[in-house]
This record gives C-alpha cells, structure tokens and sequence, in this order.
C-alpha cells in the first residue's frame, strides 16, 4: 500500500492565499478598514485640541493610563500599516511586470487623480507616519519642542513651526486622495459592488475623504489663528 501523503500545515493555505493577488487584495481592503477606524477615532481625539488645555492633556493621560488598550491598539495598527504597504508594493510591481511594452505610451483615460496618486501618496503616507510618532510620541525629532505629558502644549509649540505645520497639511491632503479611492474600492475588493450600494459607496469615499483631513488640519490652523495658545 501506497502510504497516504502528510497533511499540509494548517497555515499553508493562509501563506498561498496571501501570496495570490486576491488574497493581497483582500488583505488590503481588511487592513485599510482597521487603518480609516484608527484614524477616525485619532482625528476624534485630536479635536480636543479646541477644547483646551485640559481636555487634551486628560485624554492623554487616560491612554496613558491603559497600557494594554495603548498598546494593543499600536500593535494592530503598526501591523495592519506593514501588510497593507507591503500588499500595496508587492500588487504594483505584479501590474508592472504584466503590462505589456506597447502600452507605455498610453495615458490613463478612465482612472482618478485618487487613483493615479496613490503609490506617491502612500509613500508620503509613510514617510509622515515615521515623522509623526517621533514627533509627537517619542519626542525624537524636535525635541526641544516636546515635554512628556504635556499633549496640548506639544502640539501648539510644534505646530508654531512653519515649515511643520506645511508638511502636516501636505500629508492630510495626500490622505484626502488615499481615503477617497482607498474606500471606494475596498467595497468593490471585498464583493459590494452593485448599482444599490454604489451610490452609498461613492459617499462615504468623499465623507471620510473631506471629514477626517480637514478634522486633522482644523489643529494647525487653531494654532496658526490663535485659537489654541
């Protein structure tokens, strides 16, 4: 008798799943949805910033307060951010490998400003999340600018510098084009894509797209007009 083969490890079809371009896919549309709920919610937090000095500094201390609720929510996020860049770079050198020569030259027709800026505009992504959390979290870059503890007074001093507040308002408007084609076609990623629901679909897109951008940068133009001191 022939001896029956061994099985395959439990995870090997997570592994070949993911090595496809719909499991990539799918991974991106799964991560972008935990990444737009994080960001939601940290826009939301920011906006204490015009509620004053206090409200902001508590709201901190509260996170700071829950190490495993801080925590965990850092190692999902830093993990949902390294499957969903690694899916993004490993699709797009797949789709340049497979389009052929003769299209070169061809410009696109059909597609967004969103769509065609999304590899620069995920690449600046990341590089202002780098600078982000050793900004704000760690204190790291501009240090001079940043007193553990003092959340509210950190963002004024540090949004007081010109060429900051630019690069802030330049990233939220590359999030601006990443939200909008991001969310429209992790629906179509994931199967909801159907005539009822893409009204729906369209907006939500241009709702997260315009809302939590302009959340985010309503922070350096209260510091920029007084508003927050």
């Amino acid at each position: 008798m022939t001896a029956a083969p061994a099985a395959a490890p439990a995870g090997n079809w997570l592994v070949r799943f993911y090595g496809s371009t719909i499991g990539r896919k799918v991974v991106m549309a799964l991560t972008g949805i935990i990444l737009v709920g994080f960001i939601t919610i940290h826009m939301a937090g920011n906006l204490l910033v015009h509620q004053g000095a206090e409200a902001m500094n508590a709201y901190a201390e509260f996170l700071k307060s829950k190490p495993p609720l801080l925590w965990g929510t850092r190692i999902v996020v830093l993990l949902a951010v390294l499957f969903h860049a690694h899916a993004a770079i490993t699709l797009s050198r797949r789709a340049q490998g497979a389009r052929p020569d003769r299209y070169a030259g061809l410009k696109a027709q059909a597609s967004t400003l969103s769509a065609r800026l999304m590899r620069a505009g995920g690449v600046l992504l990341l590089v202002f999340l780098v600078f982000h959390i050793l900004h704000f979290t760690t204190g790291t870059v501009l240090p001079s600018q940043f007193v553990d503890g003092e959340a509210y007074q950190n963002v004024v001093r540090s949004f007081s510098i010109a060429w900051v507040t630019i690069f802030y308002v330049v990233a939220m408007a590359a999030l601006t084009l990443h939200l909008h084609h991001g969310v429209w076609s992790l629906f179509q990623t994931l199967g909801a894509n159907h005539p009822h629901f893409n009204g729906a679909r369209k907006k939500l897109a241009w709702l997260l797209a315009i809302v939590v951008p302009v959340g985010f940068v309503s922070v350096p133009i209260a510091v920029a007009l007084g508003l927050a001191r």
